[in-house]
């Protein structure tokens, strides 16, 4: 399974001025964990920086527009024009923008064949209609499974990697940070090499408003949102397509995909539908889906709320569980007496519980680094029962599973981690950390009953810690 060590920022590595670099636009990235951000190509003309709104959007156009081309001269797979577009899609890994779906890496997804094929056939299909508008291609998340959007996001910053090198070098000139020369489209930039990658890769500053949370849209729902803004185009997609607002199960997905693949008119309507639903840039601010807080609490929470914790060797099992339950108690008096809290909502609603698992995280990474201790927590990105692992050598590991209130499987999640507790006995110990965001129910009542049934039977006890995360009205609204 995939695990986040030792996320650093770029501006963290290369000591570069934060302020200055969002002055200028411009993402800070982590350079070794992917930011679940994407480029969105119906952004790149109105971005305010010229080499995106000029260079990147010419560039992109000019390039779906030689697909087309190609496409319309093909009269067969594998022809001559057929294997030149095949080759303009075939794209490699993408690591030098740290954004996507890489979670515990930066490492982008490549287009295999078989989604090479899958892109060009349906844009083959849509080109026989007459269709020659380049952004069909923007269509395909649509159209075919398991094309998301980490690869259509992938394809967009592939084309205009010398715009982002030329916003890169100008963003970056006047600070003083080792770089290492790149070439993109035969042209050489003097670009800062990312330290965290074995093979030379750039790092390449990505400006924030041509970033959003998916860079097209990708689910029928979303074109059904933004159609019903617009009574005309409502019309005209129950007319030529059907009822893309009722479209739940594979088989009115297919169905729709056949409407759209037969007639001219139903691309016209599905294209200003994705046009209309045009993304904003990712409002960091707000920050909806919970990407920028737990950033801020890498390299700040241990200065502005100091932990002081001994660093003991030789280190064992208790030592080891010590230091984590400190650094719990420290991470519920932050969210309950702190403020921090108001990180784990957005717009009255509960964040995503992932989004209380990097808050964790972030704050246990930056205690044990402020202390300077052997003791490093893992992330589990994976599918796996435990969310962390804090451990010293092979032998010593001590789990935190981190679960909302909210969560449905939240008592059978603690009888899990027993169990995985119960086998490994001798060498682990385990917390189980509860964030109270409402919903609770009994849920309580029923954990600490089953930690007291097995407590009775001398059995391994994981511990459990409530955080109390619901926002109180301020004293003068009480």
């Amino acid at each position: 399974m995939a695990k986040v060590r030792n996320p650093t920022s770029f501006c963290a590595q290369f000591g570069v001025d934060l302020t200055a670099l969002e002055a200028a636009g411009a993402l800070n990235p982590l350079l070794n964990v992917d930011t679940r951000l994407f480029i969105n190509p119906l952004s790149l003309d109105s971005s305010q920086h010229r080499e995106i709104s000029v260079g990147a959007s010419q560039r992109f156009r000019r390039y779906l527009e030689t697909l087309v081309k190609l496409l319309k001269l093909s009269s067969e797979t594998d022809d001559a024009p057929w294997r030149q577009a095949d080759r303009l899609v075939n794209f490699h890994e993408i690591a030098a923008t740290c954004l996507g779906y890489g979670a515990a890496s930066i490492h982008g997804s490549a287009f295999g064949p078989e989604k090479r094929l899958k892109v060009l056939h349906t844009a083959k299909q849509i080109i026989r209609l007459g269709v020659e508008d380049p952004e069909v291609f923007l269509l395909i998340p649509l159209l075919e499974e398991n094309i998301g959007p980490d690869l259509i996001s992938d394809m967009v910053t592939r084309i205009i990697l010398p715009d982002l090198a030329e916003y890169t070098q100008r963003v970056l000139a006047s600070f003083p940070l080792s770089r290492s020369q790149f070439k993109f489209d035969e042209k050489a930039f003097d670009l800062p090499r990312n330290p965290f990658v074995k093979r030379l890769t750039p790092v390449l500053l990505v400006p924030k408003d041509i970033l959003s949370k998916l860079p097209v849209a990708t689910d029928w729902s979303e074109v059904a949102d933004a159609a019903a803004k617009n009574a005309a185009l409502r019309h005209k997609v129950n007319h030529f397509i059907g009822n893309i607002w009722q479209a739940k199960t594979r088989r009115d997905k297919a169905r729709l995909r056949f409407n759209v693949l037969r007639d001219r008119n139903a691309i016209e309507a599905l294209l200003a539908a994705v046009h209309l639903g045009k993304h904003d840039p990712y409002n960091f601010e707000d920050d909806p889906l919970g990407l920028v807080g737990w950033r801020s609490i890498l390299e700040t929470v241990a200065v502005h709320n100091p932990l002081r914790i001994e660093r003991v060797t030789p280190w064992d099992l208790e030592k080891v569980f010590g230091v984590v339950r400190s650094i719990v108690e420290q991470f519920k008096f932050l969210v309950e007496k702190k403020g921090h809290a108001k990180l784990l909502w957005h717009n009255l609603e509960p964040h995503h519980e992932d989004v209380a698992q990097r808050l964790f995280f972030g704050i246990a990474y930056s205690y044990c680094k402020a202390n300077n201790l052997d003791v490093i927590p893992e992330a589990d990105t994976g599918s796996g029962v435990v969310d962390f692992k804090f451990s010293v050598g092979s032998q010593i590991k001590v789990l935190v599973e981190t679960k909302l209130s909210t969560n449905w499987k939240l008592v059978g999640g603690y009888e899990k981690q027993l169990e995985a507790y119960k086998e490994s006995e001798q060498t682990m110990r385990a917390v189980y950390l509860v964030i109270d965001v409402g919903g609770m129910g009994k849920k309580d009542e029923r954990l600490v009953q089953a930690r007291n049934e097995r407590r009775s039977k001398g059995e391994p006890v994981s511990d459990l810690v409530f955080v109390d995360a619901i926002i109180k009205p301020s004293a003068s609204k009480r």
